[in-house]
């Protein structure tokens, strides 16, 4: 049998009616009424309307638990405020309560998970795309021990595409306004597949409908999730905007709900296509990183307003130089929208910002907020499409400099002109004697540069252009 997919229903707004159309309203109000309850709280459809009925006590029951589903007062009647939520944009599949998964609990038997982006919307830049898409698997990837990785050919087992009218899965999108998504359930074949509507208008921010948010909300009911009762859930049946994205979190109940089918994200298993850094193979992003493991490496170590940011995998420490232990966290519990496992990161003090690179990205973070208008592309900062990630990136302070290093080469961008400077790259050995190794981290204290390269850490004295001491790479901890 066919299964059928979740739709996100996007109903037009009414704010109001007029005066002089006010019968004409109610009765289009109430029409709107008895079609959400047939559709979405199993109303019986006996071809009457409302008015014509002659027991209204099933509609009035239907109404109440309605109302009680999606936290409105339980009045029994279409009141302005239940009147405004079933007019609001949602998901077009029966409401249930709590948290809940599909008939059967399906799930996925693996927790590597494979996903394609098969085309895309002219709406948006691609990387925009694949960025909204990352960061919707990201919030359920943080807590459960699923995994993704992307396949550019070939079938996945969630395929994502844009599509309008009919596409083929006999369940046709009808233009701009109305159904916004629909998605499977997981399985084989079509199950699984997310579909976006491309007569939609898609946006990376608040200004239309936005593609992170209903993709994480589809990509929920690949996963096996169906609605929340919970207005704070990012299941909840109706759709709604955030103003500040970057502080979005998954709420309590679809964590509940996820971990029901997957389990909490302890000790979760690693990608194993994404590659690490690490010279370690029992670490990586497995079991959580130990910080006095003698083979322990960094994918990136930053400043940030006087602290010391050592990025491992989904974690980072958090060392203070006043305290004698540093704390440790989530990536995702301070920055929701950072990927895992980064490539590079520096801070930039005239800026007060941290910029954090993976592959041909990065971010712009300032304390605990993502700035907008990222992640960019680091061809906008003067790189040649030869460059496909940064290994480690240190600003100096004092010369206003910021250094990218890039296999054996590095390239020194100028934060007074923005702009790279002329007569790079460079070779690393030349210019950092007894650098000769691949950097993996770099970070500035003390007047000193800190060269990290697999569990080992170099000190180099700029102005002496010599290295001082030899160290290991968690010296920092204490250990």
């Amino acid at each position: 049998m066919r299964s059928l997919p979740v739709l996100l229903l996007c109903v037009a707004v009414c704010s109001a009616y007029p005066l002089n159309g006010a019968s004409r309203g109610a009765d289009t109000s109430m029409e709107l009424l008895q079609q959400y309850l047939e559709k979405y709280y199993n109303l019986a459809n006996d071809g009457k309307q409302f008015v014509r009925r002659k027991d209204s006590s099933p509609v009035v029951k239907k109404i109440q638990e309605m109302q009680k589903f999606l936290g409105l007062e339980v009045t029994g009647k279409l009141d302005s405020n239940t009147l405004e939520v079933i007019n609001k944009p949602r998901c077009g599949v029966p409401d249930v309560g709590h948290f809940n998964t599909f008939p059967g609990m399906p799930k996925w038997g693996k927790n590597h998970l494979t996903y394609r982006i098969v085309n895309y919307t002219p709406d948006l830049p691609r990387d925009a795309v694949d960025s909204a898409i990352e960061k919707a698997l990201k919030v359920w990837e943080e807590v459960t021990p699923l995994t993704f990785s992307r396949m550019h050919e070939g079938e996945a087992d969630i395929m994502i595409s844009f599509a309008v009218r009919e596409h083929g899965d006999f369940i046709p999108f009808d233009g701009p306004g109305q159904v916004l998504a629909h998605a499977y359930a997981p399985g084989p074949g079509i199950n699984g597949d997310a579909h976006f509507d491309d007569d939609e208008q898609w946006t990376k921010d608040t200004a239309g409908t936005n593609l992170f948010l209903v993709a994480a909300h589809e990509l929920g009911h690949s996963l096996g999730l169906f609605h929340s009762a919970n207005p704070e859930a990012l299941m909840y049946p109706v759709y709604k905007s955030f103003t500040d994205l970057a502080r979005f979190r998954l709420s309590q109940d679809d964590v509940d709900g996820i971990q029901s089918l997957y389990g909490p994200a302890t000790d979760p298993p690693r990608n194993p296509l994404e590659p690490t850094k690490s010279s370690s193979p029992e670490s990586g992003l497995g079991s959580p990183p130990t910080m006095c493991d003698p083979a322990l490496s960094f994918d990136a170590v930053s400043t940030l307003r006087g602290e010391i940011l050592f990025f491992k995998d989904r974690h980072f420490w958090r060392k203070s130089l006043r305290a004698l232990e540093p704390e440790f966290h989530l990536i995702s519990s301070f920055w929701p929208f950072l990927p895992s496992s980064v490539d590079a990161a520096c801070e930039v003090t005239s800026k007060d910002t941290v910029f954090i690179f993976k592959g041909n990205q990065f971010w712009a973070i300032r304390g605990q907020a993502v700035e907008a208008g990222y992640p960019r592309s680091i061809y906008t900062l003067g790189f040649p499409p030869t460059v496909r990630k940064i290994d480690a990136a240190i600003s100096d302070k004092e010369k206003k400099k910021t250094y990218f290093f890039v296999e054996g080469e590095y390239w020194r961008f100028d934060e007074k002109s923005q702009s790279m400077e002329p007569g790079f790259p460079r070779q690393v050995a030349e210019d950092f004697p007894g650098v000769d190794s691949k950097v993996d981290a770099v970070f500035e204290a003390f007047g000193f540069f800190y060269f990290f390269s697999g569990s080992s850490q170099l000190e180099f004295d700029p102005n002496a252009k010599k290295v001082t001491h030899i160290l290991k790479s968690n010296s920092w901890f204490n250990c």
